[in-house]
């Protein structure tokens, strides 16, 4: 089984004014790709070439790691934004919300604060734990929740230069402000189910 690059969920220019059509042609389309074009050279011939993307992710070891957990987790992060504005989290998810972090305020607050100072190259993660807790966590380079039992990946945001460069600099924080004006409620509702 060829891993395929996974199409946007959106046209390149959708989600501007926030993210250009420029990021996400060099994001999307030659980072991205990059990924999978790599896993898929290393998986040629191999034993573990039939795995679908997720479950390599959770089994793969060595060099063929970080090009396989990178691809899967681009392919979340873009399902995590979309250029409809006002969607909200629906009432579990936002019960969730209220009882691990007090307000969605609060979570903004609490992810925003861990994006931002996530001083490696890496991702930053909205998950819940096997009782529906919700808690926010960095993980470095490709690493992923989907490696850690018990954990639910929710919501992500990509916190490497490359994501954010070209639109906003050095700035990171405009990059996660902006990212902010770009969530798909409906998508971390339905990881929360």
């Amino acid at each position: 089984m060829t891993i395929e690059l996974p199409s946007l969920p959106y046209p390149e220019n959708a989600l501007e004014p926030h993210l250009s059509r420029e990021t996400l042609q060099y994001h999307h389309g030659k980072h991205h790709a990059g990924y999978v074009d790599a896993l898929n050279e290393g998986l040629a011939d191999s034993e573990l070439a039939d795995y679908k993307l997720e479950d390599l992710v959770q089994v793969i070891e060595g060099e063929l790691f970080n090009p396989a957990a990178q691809a899967w987790n681009h392919a979340f992060y873009w399902q995590c934004m979309t250029p409809e504005s006002g969607t909200a989290p629906g009432a579990a998810l936002q019960q969730a919300i209220d009882s691990s972090f007090g307000s969605m305020d609060k979570l903004r607050e609490a992810f925003t604060t861990a994006a931002a100072d996530n001083f490696a190259s890496g991702w930053t993660w909205l998950v819940k734990d096997n009782s529906n807790r919700l808690m926010v966590m960095n993980t470095d380079d490709a690493d992923t929740p989907l490696r850690r039992a018990g954990l639910t990946p929710l919501l992500t945001t990509d916190v490497w230069e490359h994501a954010y460069y070209i639109d906003y600099r050095n700035a990171r924080g405009d990059y996660l402000d902006a990212f902010w004006e770009l969530v798909n409620w409906e998508f971390v509702a339905s990881n929360f189910q």
